[in-house]
């Protein structure tokens, strides 16, 4: 994975907080501390761009519906390809295995 490169204290720390979190309001009210507005806009649009994706929306599409750019896309793409499955683990949990299963 990527991100071993990033292992340590301080990543152990953001994710062991976020998983503290109990409900979308409380997520609402630390990304809104942690991040940026165009940091929470990208994360929520690299998520949206893997959904669509696995509807078999077309790159066009994509970038006419969320306005990510082509790089955006591929880099999405390339991650559901040959990475670890975490897009379709999220979209499962979020979405329900049926429908999620159908897209991806």
């Amino acid at each position: 994975m990527q991100i071993d490169k990033l292992r340590g204290k301080a990543l152990d720390q953001l994710f062991e907080s976020v998983l503290t979190l109990k409900d979308k309001e409380e997520c609402y009210r630390f990304f809104d501390d942690l991040c940026t507005m165009n940091e929470i806009q990208s994360l929520a649009q690299r998520l949206e761009v893997a959904r669509m994706l696995g509807e078999g929306k077309t790159y066009h599409k994509i970038e006419t519906e969320t306005g990510a750019s082509t790089a955006t896309i591929s880099r999405v793409k390339r991650c559901l390809n040959f990475g670890n499955d975490a897009y379709q683990m999220v979209l499962e949990r979020v979405h329900g295995k049926d429908s999620a299963k159908e897209s991806l």
